[in-house]
């Protein structure tokens, strides 16, 4: 975990490494940017703080974390916390409690600082107009993004743009170009391996050393492209139709690559792991996959709950052919986007390609989707979001963990998952099943990750 340091004398914090030596006795430490400038202390110029991954603390109760991802998702962009409350089944003070008891902020202060954080990067990264970046950082207004700005930074936009260097503007060939901080260690290329073995074809390249993927924003077609970059952040190059509410597309980007995890604790805590340790140093810095799309990964991991990998592909490829909407003029393979929910419910899709049993499942789950996209929401407890999988006809338990590790849960754990089974024989361990992970709560989609990583490699 990242621990801001704030100097009292001087009103400023700054990120670990930077170059200010205080008096020990005139710091304060914070674990969330946000904390610190909820307390009255501003970024430091030399060091940026905001210009680093801000996770939150991986022991913050369940319920604080399913709000903050949903604040990350642009619950407080418009909406206020008595609908967050709501949407969580808690009062707005109680939620204001937890957020303070844990986190040091109310809700309204972390989704500002994300905001302001987020477009501060912006007037660095690239050279959008002040006004674009008041509303592709989710600002419902100039005021509002003015406001904010000299409240966080104390500084109007123009005068932060002013003060970036000249190493800090990434030119693109095309596109927009912007960094992802993570916290290191993040090892690319294990993950881009897990990334390209279950990439959709026509929708997913993993190429070079780049990511790429077609995405819809409001039924327009968009390219992201990401990289590699030097030291603490990914290069995210995004090529859209308009740049409103670039954070979201950002935020789901850097979630396929777990930008915001914290993998200190984790890793600590499976390095002595008979099984899952020596993987772990092997391969440090393997972060459990996130998803653009939560139905596009549920579709691969019914798919892989019927077939192996290799006509997984086929059946993938069967689908996007036939029912995702073509992109022309795109290189590296990518010709569509994935088809939606509503799309795929009303279709046969044993004549795209896919099996019988596999298609009954699919279905099944798009009918669900598309009916209630609550399912694939990622806002419930981890038991009761499998449940509620498992209630769908053809959906095993094993597939609705895998579907649980890419959209985020922490202790999900694909027992029936092949690569996963690939890997475990190898180590002495004949049953991949509950019991054999239980040693590796609440730490089991790391777990399961490296394994995967392991059977890919």
């Amino acid at each position: 975990m990242t621990t801001f340091s704030a100097v009292v004398t001087t009103g400023i914090y700054c990120r670990p490494g930077c170059g200010a030596k205080p008096l020990a006795e005139n710091v304060r430490t914070f674990e969330l940017a946000a904390t610190a400038e909820a307390a009255g202390f501003r970024a430091c110029l030399r060091c940026r703080p905001y210009r680093v991954a801000g996770p939150v603390a991986a022991d913050a109760p369940e319920l604080v974390c399913r709000a903050v991802q949903l604040i990350i998702e642009g619950a407080l962009d418009r909406g206020t916390e008595a609908a967050l409350g709501a949407r969580l089944a808690v009062s707005p003070r109680h939620l204001r409690r937890l957020f303070h008891d844990h986190l040091g902020v109310t809700p309204d202060q972390l989704a500002r600082s994300r905001r302001a954080h987020f477009a501060r990067r912006l007037l660095d990264d690239t050279d959008l107009t002040v006004a674009g970046i008041a509303f592709a950082s989710g600002f419902g207004s100039l005021r509002q993004f003015n406001r904010d700005m000299r409240m966080v930074f104390r500084a109007a936009p123009g005068e932060l743009r002013d003060r970036r260097r000249r190493a800090d503007r990434l030119a693109a060939d095309g596109g927009l170009s912007m960094r992802l901080p993570y916290s290191p260690p993040l090892n690319w290329e294990a993950m881009l391996a897990v990334l390209a073995e279950r990439a959709v074809p026509g929708v997913e390249s993993v190429r070079d050393g780049v990511y790429r993927r077609t995405i819809s924003l409001d039924g327009e077609a968009g390219l992201l492209e990401v990289r590699a970059g030097e030291g603490d952040h990914l290069v995210l190059c995004a090529h859209l139709p308009f740049w409103e509410g670039l954070i979201h597309v950002v935020d789901r980007a850097g979630r396929i690559f777990g930008v915001d995890a914290d993998l200190a604790r984790a890793e600590a805590d499976l390095a002595g792991d008979p099984v899952v340790g020596p993987l772990v140093a092997a391969r440090p810095g393997v972060r459990p996959p996130g998803a653009w799309g939560s139905f596009e990964i549920a579709v691969d991991a019914v798919l892989a709950q019927y077939s192996a990998r290799p006509r997984v592909r086929r059946q993938q490829a069967g689908l996007v052919t036939a029912l995702g909407r073509p992109v022309p003029g795109l290189d590296h393979g990518l010709t569509h986007l994935f088809p939606s929910a509503e799309t795929v419910a009303g279709a046969d899709l044993v004549d795209a390609g896919v099996s019988a049993a596999a298609a009954r499942a699919v279905r099944a789950l798009a009918v669900a989707v598309a009916e209630d996209e609550f399912i694939l929401g990622g806002g419930s407890a981890l038991r009761e979001f499998v449940g509620a999988l498992c209630a769908i006809p053809g959906v095993a338990e094993g597939t609705a963990h895998s579907i649980a590790l890419r959209l985020g849960y922490g202790d999900a754990f694909p027992a029936a998952d092949r690569d996963v089974r690939a890997t475990l024989p190898a180590n002495e361990i004949l049953d991949p099943g509950e019991d054999v992970a239980a040693a590796w709560r609440p730490w089991r989609a790391l777990a399961a990750t490296h394994l995967i990583a392991a059977a890919v490699a």
